[in-house]
């Protein structure tokens, strides 16, 4: 399984996103689901911020888009280790692998848990 810290992603692209958050988090989804179907794991993105369709629209497969369950910081963080401590009930932690370079986030990981830094992740998509 692969959980993916999509802003923290966007993150790593030095690529005027900030300018357009939403068509940048499109862009990224789609690559990601390109991504995703060479792969047999389940694929989780997760974004801060409200549900948006554009988003949605572009999990099938086995990627899912999933947002913060509610705003402020650490929002999505927290959806990713629910996420993560869900998944943990039937795999191992080996077994998951999460893309992140938020340390914060990595120190609240299960033991075990696999991490990806994201700028080693967006060199993937390419």
């Amino acid at each position: 399984m692969w959980v993916i810290d999509g802003n923290n992603v966007m993150g790593a692209a030095g690529d005027g996103w900030w300018n357009d958050p939403l068509g940048a988090a499109e862009r990224l989804t789609q690559q990601i689901a390109v991504w995703a179907r060479d792969h047999d794991d389940d694929v989780v993105v997760v974004y801060d911020g409200a549900s948006h369709e554009r988003l949605r629209v572009l999990a099938g497969g086995n990627l899912q888009v999933e947002f913060a369950s509610r705003r402020g910081r650490d929002a999505a963080d927290d959806r990713v280790v629910e996420i993560v401590e869900d998944a943990l009930v039937d795999i191992v932690p080996s077994e998951v692998t999460v893309v992140t370079s938020d340390r914060g986030l990595i120190d609240r990981l299960a033991p075990g848990v696999v991490t990806l830094g994201a700028g080693r992740f967006r060199r993937r998509l390419s």
